[in-house]
């Protein structure tokens, strides 16, 4: 069993207001750039504690929560009942790991650069999107290594857009365009958050 790195965080992950934040700005982008129907069932990739899905539940009929850390995803089923649609939770390992069902688009935010191959990884969310759907998700920009103060469970210092945009391209996503979402502002630096919008 894979060690739960998220495990000690877990509890207060929700109370740090730029997590709040940038969650709330990565929904904005998704809601205005996507045409969100009241019966699409999405799915949250490295759903956490549900704060990307708890902005996004108003809009649509269900949400599956994807994730590998049982805490957060303890946390997200204890909240459940804030969501304003129906919510699953699957505890799975996004990165080896793709589920027998279909979604109308599949949503994440700061989980693709905890993920190695990054090519494998958009070609099984390929796989689990119905025809037409969608996928919306958000990371860093290239950066040096110093977002995380521990790099443990970090594969990729952010993502040169153009180099991601190139590989959903090679695996069939099409009409795929990057959105600015935000910036992430620590004492050391600014980190500038991308959405990655895309179309099977």
């Amino acid at each position: 069993m894979k060690k739960d790195l998220f495990a000690h965080k877990s509890k207060s992950w929700d109370m740090k207001s730029l997590r709040v934040e940038n969650a709330k700005s990565i929904a904005s982008v998704i809601v205005e750039n996507i045409d969100l129907k009241d019966d699409m069932h999405l799915a949250d990739l490295g759903a956490g504690t549900g704060l990307l899905s708890f902005f996004l539940s108003q809009k649509v009929s269900k949400i599956t929560a994807l994730d590998n850390s049982k805490s957060m995803l303890e946390v997200f089923e204890s909240k459940k009942d804030e969501f304003l649609c129906d919510i699953e939770i699957v505890e799975m390992d996004i990165s080896c790991q793709k589920l027998d069902k279909k979604f109308d688009g599949i949503v994440s935010s700061m989980t693709i650069h905890h993920v190695k191959d990054t090519k494998k990884l958009l070609q099984n969310l390929h796989d689990m999107l119905e025809d037409g759907g969608f996928i919306a998700l958000a990371d860093l920009e290239s950066e040096d290594g110093s977002f995380h103060s521990d790099n443990e469970g970090v594969f990729h210092f952010g993502f040169d857009t153009e180099e991601l945009l190139k590989i959903a391209k090679e695996v069939g996503f099409k009409d795929l365009k990057v959105f600015e979402s935000g910036k992430i502002d620590k004492p050391h630096m600014e980190f500038i958050v991308f959405c990655l919008v895309g179309f099977k």
